[in-house]
């Protein structure tokens, strides 16, 4: 005997922007998915800088619209993306008496800890509805569209992990004003990375503006800022093109994915850098030792990979580390990778700026030749011609 159970599951959620989100007359913090407004008691899980710049401003919005919340404040770096904080997440839930629907949490922070967050709710009663609420430039621009959670576990970036995206995600460019600006740069890793991939438009926008876009932290009011709208046009851009790339394969059943490109290499480099690497440096790195693969290949141009190097200085991006220099852990990163695409390297490099092909038979010499020149970008004085590596 036999049975086979097909079924669908639809899925959908929102990314709302929301200038004033702390106004307690703005209602979206209250609002529950559908739109609806709770009043249900429900947690909300701060990250220690928000709690010590916005905590003040956060407990007067709930106490003014007299919604009972009951708060719990965590570290938001990458070392304390562990699944111990996602149990300690998943014990506050259970004090407060968190309901099946209708008391969903909500996580104002960064990237890390709505990884966090989302993965406890991921597993409490075997799933419950969270609000996104992201502060930094990375979580408002990559994170506020992923469907998926993670924690880092025996030594491995994202190795535990669920897709779980949150039915709404609030974002409210007004954080960034208080982000450093190396968290900035952080942020403009990811953005670097989706317009290398698909977007000549937003490539430009980051090798004009780029600069003057860190130092006002994207905010218009700033003495330094760039022309009006730029800033929601570069923000606007990454998130509606990390959203079309996601939609059709939001489950990663296709392991040929674009978005993985700056993300083959850097997980590696990034947890054994720890915490000298943020998340975004690194991906800002792969970046430009996938553009080193292309140029050796002759896939890109010599004047290609000058542009990218450029712009990646241009965001305050280095464009290389010793641990890009090391072959050995370069090709361990790279097997772990084969592994996480189920045996294939999908290994996605440019064809120009804006588009990617994949790769299934990268070479240990192609690998060590890239390293080489990844050493020699190191030293800014002397950072060899580009065309230098296509010979």
């Amino acid at each position: 005997m036999r049975w086979t159970i097909r079924t669908q599951l639809p899925v959908a959620y929102e990314i709302i922007e929301t200038p004033g989100l702390l106004d307690p007359a703005n209602p979206e913090l209250l609002r529950l998915p559908g739109g609806a407004t709770g009043r249900q008691s429900r947690l909300v899980v701060l990250d220690h800088s928000i709690d010590d710049l916005y905590g003040g401003r956060i407990r007067e919005y709930f106490d003014a619209n007299d919604a009972p919340v009951t708060y719990l404040s965590m570290p938001g770096d990458e070392e304390s993306k562990s699944i111990g904080n996602v149990l300690d997440v998943v014990t506050k839930l259970n004090e407060v008496g968190t309901n099946r629907l209708s008391s969903p949490p909500i996580v104002i922070g960064g990237g890390v800890l709505a990884d966090v967050v989302g993965l406890a709710a991921s597993l409490y009663r075997r799933g419950i509805p969270y609000i996104r609420v992201p502060t930094t430039l990375l979580g408002q621009v990559d994170v506020s569209v992923a469907a998926k959670t993670g924690v880092n576990f025996g030594g491995y970036r994202n190795r535990l992990g669920s897709y779980s995206p949150p039915p709404r995600t609030l974002i409210d460019r007004e954080f960034l004003a208080t982000v450093p600006h190396r968290q900035i740069r952080n942020g403009m890793g990811e953005i670097f990375k989706m317009a290398l991939i698909k977007d000549l438009r937003l490539f430009e926008l980051l090798e004009e503006y780029g600069a003057e876009l860190v130092e006002a932290r994207f905010q218009e009011t700033a003495v330094v800022r760039p022309p009006t709208g730029i800033a929601d046009e570069v923000i606007g851009r990454a998130i509606a093109g990390m959203a079309e790339e996601l939609q059709p394969n939001l489950w990663e059943k296709d392991l040929r994915r674009s978005v993985d490109y700056g993300h083959s290499f850097s997980p590696l480099v990034e947890m054994r850098a720890l915490p000298e690497l943020l998340h975004g440096e690194a991906v800002a790195m792969d970046c430009v030792f996938s553009a080193v693969l292309a140029a050796q290949r002759g896939l890109i141009g010599a004047g290609d990979l000058e542009r990218i190097t450029a712009a990646a200085l241009r965001l305050g991006l280095a464009p290389s580390h010793p641990l890009f220099c090391d072959t050995e852990l370069l090709t361990e990163a790279l097997a772990d990778t084969v592994r996480h695409r189920d045996g294939k390297q999908n290994l996605p490099v440019l064809t120009r700026i804006g588009a990617v092909t994949f790769l299934n038979d990268l070479t240990g010499a192609e690998i060590t030749a890239a390293a080489g020149y990844m050493g020699r970008l190191l030293d800014p004085s002397s950072r060899p011609a580009a065309a230098a590596v296509t010979g």
